[in-house]
């Protein structure tokens, strides 16, 4: 096999969330995020995706797998313990907003949700582990939506700038990897995780969603000022979906439309936030569909000044369009549209497979941008089976991870620079688009399921001691 020469450098680790692993949904002060109402099961997938939806909990219908998650609210140093036993260099994270402002527009922070992270961060530095931190991951304050309509106020930039203030103050000293929104542009497809908001049936989806995009670019901005002046050698980047899309033929006429919508989805917001301006492609978007943003004046020069040092980013799949399609030839796993690609095969939930596009994907970003590049999340959710005498032999996700890593280094001698790589759900976690516990990812296998019942027990899988070996070889032995 060919061996890879990944930068002395390289960030290897996993990554998570906090809605998704944490649980203590109501331990230390903290309030209610978005994703504490959104229930398990196929519903939640239906729910994100349809309008309407109005944010409350109702337990005589629903299981809300988030509320407890696989508890390393407690189990941290469990956890992290198995991290770096694998050898992490890095660990992706987030915090969760409403631990250190439960409603989202109090004055004062809360200090046990600071000091919870405090423990993580120190236990992560104990082992050497630098922490990678999400500001924002699909867990804005309940208290946000209801009473200010979520990234559509104006007003919630200043109660994220206070937020990231708190945040930067007081980890100045523990965090040198920061990320603003995770997968910024995924608020095209899902809004309510993203923007804070659902979508109503009367309502024009166009204006709402991109000044919802505008006051987070603000944001954004202010983060990236705000980081730059209190930590000077942190590092602050956006976190983007990213999706090559492919012609499904020559046909110029979806050449084109495959351009558009690769320019509108995966360019957009990387566009405003890397480059500080709105791309000239999006100005004709706003004409045709009537959209015309409410700026404040300095905003633009805002975001001119306020540039991220690196381009985090999501790799699962590639997207293939054409302009007319049927239904039946949508591809059904992804969320992001697209229809079925006959090169590809696809995973247990729909997914298509395509390490290739990885390295496509690197080379389109660094040719584009030419700014250091994080892979942050990547990774196959699978079904897994205990075997009598408690192994898991996951060597599906291995030959998954293994063909990507080796995009990823050819990607390096395509000559992209590559600050790392963070798989997603290093240790198994509830599923952001389906609420399921069956939907695993890790290295670590949790034993909880999707009705709730397990003991949290951790086990390792086959690919816990690959990946070690991964991360010691420098990415040389796959």
């Amino acid at each position: 096999m060919k061996r890879y020469d990944f930068p002395n450098v390289f960030l290897w680790g996993g990554a998570t969330a906090a809605n998704q692993i944490e649980g203590g949904f109501h331990e230390g002060n903290k309030g209610l995020n978005i994703a504490d109402v959104l229930p398990g099961g196929k519903e939640r997938y239906n729910i994100l995706l349809k309008p309407g939806f109005n944010f409350e909990i109702d337990r005589s219908k629903y299981y809300y797998p988030n509320h407890e998650a696989i508890d390393f609210y407690h189990r941290y140093k469990e956890d992290i313990a198995l991290f770096a036993e694998m050898g992490f260099k890095v660990f992706r994270m987030s915090i969760a907003w409403t631990r250190i402002f439960p409603k989202g527009d109090e004055l004062e922070a809360n200090e046990k949700g600071l000091a919870f992270y405090d423990r993580v961060f120190d236990e992560l530095l104990k082992y050497g582990i630098e922490p990678v931190v999400t500001i924002s991951h699909y867990e804005m304050p309940l208290n946000l939506v209801k009473e200010y309509g979520g990234w559509r106020n104006r007003e919630v930039v200043t109660f994220f700038e206070r937020y990231v203030n708190v945040l930067f103050h007081r980890y100045k000293n523990k965090v040198k990897y920061w990320m603003t929104f995770n997968e910024i542009n995924s608020g095209f497809v899902m809004p309510i995780q993203g923007l804070g908001f659902s979508i109503q049936k009367e309502e024009d989806k166009f204006q709402p969603t991109f000044q919802a995009f505008h006051h987070q670019f603000v944001a954004s901005s202010i983060a990236v000022k705000a980081c730059h002046d209190i930590i000077p050698k942190a590092k602050i980047g956006c976190m983007i979906l990213y999706a090559p899309v492919y012609s499904y033929d020559s046909n110029p006429e979806n050449i084109m439309y495959a351009l558009q919508e690769e320019s509108l989805f995966n360019n957009f917001c990387a566009d405003v936030q890397v480059r500080g301006e709105y791309p000239s492609f999006i100005k004709r978007y706003f004409k045709e569909n009537k959209i015309d943003l409410d700026m404040e004046e300095g905003d633009l020069q805002l975001l001119k000044e306020g540039t991220v040092d690196y381009i985090g980013f999501s790799y699962y799949m590639s997207r293939t369009e054409k302009k007319e399609k049927t239904d039946e030839e949508a591809s059904q796993g992804n969320i992001i549209g697209g229809i079925k690609n006959p090169f590809l095969k696809a995973s247990d939930w729909g997914w298509e497979i395509d390490p290739t596009g990885l390295r496509i994907s690197l080379n389109q970003l660094y040719e584009r941008y030419q700014v250091p590049l994080f892979v942050v999340e990547n990774g196959l959710g699978a079904y897994d089976k205990v075997e009598e005498d408690g192994s898991i032999n996951d060597d599906y996700r291995i030959d998954y991870l293994r063909e990507h890593i080796k995009a990823m280094g050819e990607a390096v001698e395509d000559g992209v620079e590559l600050m790392g790589y963070t798989s997603w759900g290093c240790i198994d976690l509830v599923s952001a688009s389906s609420g399921e516990f069956s939907k695993r990812y890790g290295y670590i296998y949790v034993d909880k399921h999707d009705d709730g019942s397990g003991t949290l027990e951790r086990k390792k899988k086959k690919s816990f001691y690959w990946y070690k070996d991964v991360i010691a070889s420098n990415g040389r032995n796959l």
